[in-house]
């Protein structure tokens, strides 16, 4: 059968097909589906076939539509990530991050909650599309210890991880140690950035708790278009 998603005007025809109780879809780039688990046909005639499972308590099961915006955005921003060390965090599916590897042969490190079902979802994921070994993991869950002492990527990047409200103190003292303890600002950098897409919406009050506690954390904010922030420690 064939779906179909409209974007900016454009009308494209996506596949499908279901196998037992997993199905797979297929799209252009940048084209946000919500249903099943999915191929990805991004741009550069890359391919992906991306597991999802039914469900998980923090929603690392899904692909968001953040991720296609964001994929979107650093194909046409590849500057950011090109010669970078990568860490994703809020990984999910891997998708991204697998996307970035096969593309652009990106240095890029997943990380999500610690669990392990969404390390092998991901490792899985790496492994039907020919990505292997496995890309390297992170179990962290963010407030956590993080498991790495001296953190050594350039840019971390994330996308569609500002659901959980109550989760933001957590996440901002995560981001304070990744980018004040980045070893390229003790090494006389810039230091690591954070890249954000955010795409789901939320309340604007709920938004700003997010950014004024970056602010207080002593990070500075900065949107730099097509809703993609950029965090960096001051």
């Amino acid at each position: 059968m064939e779906a179909h998603q409209r974007m900016k005007g454009l009308m494209k025809p996506v596949t499908a097909s279901r196998r037992g109780n997993t199905s797979f879809l297929g799209w252009q780039a940048y084209e946000p589906l919500l249903n099943g688990n999915k191929t990805l046909d991004f741009c550069l005639n890359k391919e992906l076939l991306i597991r999802e499972f039914s469900f998980h308590q923090l929603n690392a099961n899904l692909l968001w539509p953040g991720t296609f915006a964001f994929a979107e955005w650093l194909v046409q921003h590849r500057q950011w990530i090109e010669g970078r060390r990568v860490l994703e965090l809020g990984s999910g599916t891997g998708a991204l991050a697998i996307f970035l590897a096969k593309t652009f042969q990106l240095d890029i490190t997943t990380s999500d909650y610690d669990d392990a079902e969404i390390e092998e979802n991901i490792a899985h994921n790496c492994e039907i599309n020919g990505v292997t070994p496995a890309l390297p993991h992170i179990r962290h869950s963010w407030g956590d210890i993080f498991p790495i002492s001296h953190p050594e990527w350039d840019l971390i990047i994330a996308s569609d991880i500002l659901l959980y409200v109550k989760q933001y103190g957590n996440l901002i003292k995560s981001l304070s140690f990744l980018l004040k303890s980045s070893k390229t600002k003790a090494s006389g950098g810039t230091g690591a950035a954070f890249l954000m897409s955010w795409r789901r919406r939320i309340g604007k009050e709920e938004e700003s708790i997010f950014f004024s506690g970056c602010e207080e954390a002593g990070l500075q904010v900065e949107h730099i278009g097509s809703r993609v922030y950029c965090i960096r420690a001051r």
